[in-house]
């Protein structure tokens, strides 16, 4: 297996949520409302899955690899690209948590909102995906070595390894930010 196959792997979940997540544009437009347990969830699901741990092995690993490369001008504007379209789902993740708060809060205007970014994400990461699949993902392999591309794959697998590891020693440090201090409060975390 080379490197980009997991990579692909992830592609075709992220399409299954973007599929759920369409039909959920179709009920919040019949029905008014948003489902907040598919909410949290979907705002997680690309937090985590879509930028941290796909965008996080794209970016931290296959284009710092291929940064040390002599690429095509082609390759290294599609990588420039690439970056900016995970900065943009990013942002629009960061704007889809902050309606969603709103929306929990009781604000009827952060439904259009939601909505709007919800459509957003349904068409955004479509196209996103066919680019990387259809257009980067093989070309680029051939910069690499098969020495490098296992290595490589190795250091994905390892990068996953730690994600939820990460995850929820950040989830914890920032419960521990939210909570009251006083003499009952436990001692913060340290990652040891």
């Amino acid at each position: 297996m080379i490197p980009i196959g997991p990579l692909m792997k992830e592609h075709r979940l992220i399409e299954h949520m973007i599929s759920l997540t369409k039909a959920e544009l179709l009920t919040i437009a019949a029905d008014r409302r948003a489902d907040l347990v598919f909410m949290d969830t979907v705002i997680d699901f690309f937090k985590t899955y879509g930028d941290r741990c796909h965008h996080g092995k794209e970016e931290e690993i296959l284009f710092a690899g291929l940064k040390s490369k002599k690429l095509s001008s082609v390759h290294e504007a599609l990588i420039e690209e690439l970056i900016e379209e995970h900065r943009i789902a990013r942002q629009t993740t960061q704007e889809l948590v902050e309606a969603n708060e709103r929306y929990k809060s009781g604000s009827l205007t952060a439904l259009d909102d939601i909505g709007k970014l919800l459509n957003f994400l349904v068409t955004f990461y479509p196209a996103h995906i066919a680019k990387e699949d259809k257009s980067f993902f093989y070309p680029c392999m051939e910069y690499f070595t098969k020495e490098e591309l296992a290595s490589m794959l190795n250091r994905f697998w390892e990068f996953d390894r730690k994600l939820i590891h990460e995850k929820y020693s950040l989830t914890v440090a920032a419960l521990e930010e939210t909570r009251a201090t006083g003499p009952d409060a436990p001692p913060p975390f340290r990652d040891v």
